[in-house]
Formats: structure tokens, C-alpha cells, sequence
């Protein structure tokens, strides 16, 4: 049977920060220091070049590039999971290759954007890409971005390719996770893309989620995913309602151009962006910081109450 597991909790997706005076160029410090903050929350596993990383503004080498560096500045114990997603088949076979040589212990694999494709060529897209990698996959599914989806009945199919493992799904469709749960068992691990319905996704045993949120509070979304983990589903309801309003923020504006706001604002990166994307304006950035100040405030106090209750071990 293979092994279908490869993290349980949190991978942070992310965010990839440009330099402050040439967008064109990647600031390996900043970027260091975003590794340092996630490597000391403990976070079990990183996803490099993914959506929120700006993945498809990325050079092949600033790809490559990226890797190797989460790769030799990250405990070893951490999995680093390499967005290797692309609009053709052929082209995705390359970045996964890529990314494998690099050092990456997984590629996520976003569904063909554009080139809309049937059933049928979903399956053969992904059974293509999985015959030619050295690494795990992680086919990730987000239809808001690339008008795709998978049906239950193909993730079926492809959860009996061993190289296939689990799957990033990003509907906020808690019908559908439940079907597809019940469809695949533990033949694929299932993450949930969407940092609002943690707590559910984990309730039906899913596998912990690819969160946005976490590059902001790492550690935050990492006992989150630990008290569902316990059963203490009652004290992770209270945070994760306590988290909504940040979360619903991080989403108003397209992702990534909220969270790198927020950390510009502190100071760990620059808000610098490739076009298409560009800034939040002050006033919005202001506000992003405010509810972001407001949200640590409140879930210090919660988990400050859980210890005097004996919930937090």
C-alpha cells in the first residue's frame, strides 16, 4: 500500500517577496526570513511556487531557485511541497522534473488552466505527469481560478496511480468533500485549500489544510489543526469563528496581494508585485493590520483561557 501521507497539519503556501527596487528580481533575505518564521512556528510543511507564491510570474529558474533554497535552509524534517502546475501537460512534466531535482519531496499539481479539458483528459493529464515524476503528487483542484473541476469518479481513478497522494482541494464545497472523502477513503490524503472551513474538513478526517493564513500566524494555524486532531472540536470552532473575519479579509482582494500587504506592513517583506497584480492602497493596508492586530489579540486570549481550562496540553 503506498504511502499516501506525506504531512498531517499545516503547509503554509508561501508568499514569494520581490525587491523592493526591481520587481524583476526575488529577495532571497526576505524570503529567509519568511523560511526562519515558519521553520520556528514549527510548521510541518511548505509549499514553494504555488498560487500565493505568484507562481505563474515565476522564471523556471527563480523556481528552481526558490526550492533550493526552502530545501537547504529548512529543518529536514520539514516538507517542501513545489507548485508545479502549468496550462499543458508537457510543460507541467517539466517543472515537475524540475522542482524533483531541486530538491522538492512533492509537486502540487493545479488542474490545466485555459486549455479546459474533458474528464477524460483530466485523467490522462495527471497519469501523464505521474508516470514521468520521481515525487508524489498533489493534484489540486480551485475552479474560481481555473474554471476546472475533477469529478469524484476521476479522483477514483486516479487514486490507484502510486505516485498520486492526496489532493488540495480548494471549493469551500463541504457537500462535495464529504463525497469525495467517502469515495477515495485513505487511498488519497485530503487538504483543504480554503483557510474558512478548516475545522470542518478536519472534523470528516481530513488531513490538515494549505493555508494562506499561515504565512501571518503560523503557529495559530498549526494548534487549530493539533485541537482537531484531539477531538477538541469545540474549542477549535471558537477559534477558527475567531479567525473569520482575518480570513474573509485575506480573500476580498485577489491572493496573494492581501497577505504580502499584511506582511509588508510588518516589515518581512516588501509590498512589491509582478503585474498584472499590484499594492493594496494605505487605507486598505492599514485596515488589513488593524484586524490582524485585533484577531492575535483575541485568539491570545482564548488559548490564554484553554490553558487555565486544562484544554491545551
Amino acid at each position: 500500500m503506498k504511502n499516501n501521507l506525506l504531512f498531517r497539519g499545516t503547509a503554509t503556501a508561501l508568499v514569494t517577496p520581490f525587491q523592493k527596487h526591481d520587481p524583476e528580481k526575488i529577495d532571497e533575505t526576505a524570503f529567509l526570513r519568511l523560511l526562519q518564521m515558519q521553520g520556528e512556528a514549527g510548521v510541518p510543511a511548505l509549499v514553494i511556487g504555488g498560487t500565493t507564491g505568484e507562481a505563474s510570474a515565476l522564471t523556471s529558474g527563480e523556481h528552481t531557485r526558490l526550492i533550493e533554497l526552502a530545501k537547504e535552509n529548512s529543518d529536514a524534517s520539514t516538507v517542501i511541497i513545489a507548485g508545479c502546475g502549468a496550462s499543458t501537460t508537457a510543460k507541467t512534466v517539466s517543472l515537475t522534473k524540475n522542482a524533483a531535482s531541486a530538491g522538492a519531496d512533492a509537486a502540487l499539481i493545479v488542474t490545466p488552466y485555459y486549455n479546459k479539458c474533458s474528464q477524460e483528459g483530466l485523467w490522462r493529464h495527471y497519469m501523464t505527469i505521474a508516470d514521468q515524476s520521481d515525487i508524489p503528487l498533489i493534484v489540486y483542484e480551485v475552479p474560481s481560478r481555473t474554471g476546472m473541476k475533477v469529478s469524484v469518479e476521476t479522483y477514483k481513478r486516479l487514486a490507484a496511480h502510486p505516485q498520486i497522494i492526496g489532493v488540495k482541494d480548494a471549493t469551500s464545497d463541504m457537500e462535495r468533500t464529504a463525497l469525495l472523502l467517502n469515495a477515495v477513503g485513505d487511498s488519497l490524503a485530503l487538504y483543504t485549500g480554503c483557510d474558512g472551513v478548516i475545522v470542518p474538513t478536519l472534523a470528516m478526517n481530513g488531513h490538515g489544510v494549505i493555508s494562506v493564513l499561515s504565512n501571518l500566524m503560523p503557529k495559530t494555524v498549526r494548534r487549530l489543526c493539533e485541537l482537531c486532531f484531539e477531538k477538541s472540536y469545540a474549542q477549535a470552532a471558537a477559534l477558527q469563528c475567531t479567525l473569520a473575519p482575518l480570513i474573509r479579509a485575506l480573500f476580498e482582494e485577489v491572493n496573494p496581494i492581501p497577505v504580502k500587504a499584511a506582511l509588508a506592513a510588518r516589515g518581512l517583506c516588501a509590498p512589491v508585485y509582478r503585474l498584472p497584480l499590484c499594492p493594496f492602497s494605505d487605507e486598505e493596508s492599514t485596515h488589513l493590520l488593524s484586524l490582524w492586530d485585533a484577531v492575535l489579540q483575541k485568539t491570545s486570549f482564548i488559548e490564554e483561557k484553554q490553558k487555565k481550562d486544562g484544554d491545551v496540553r
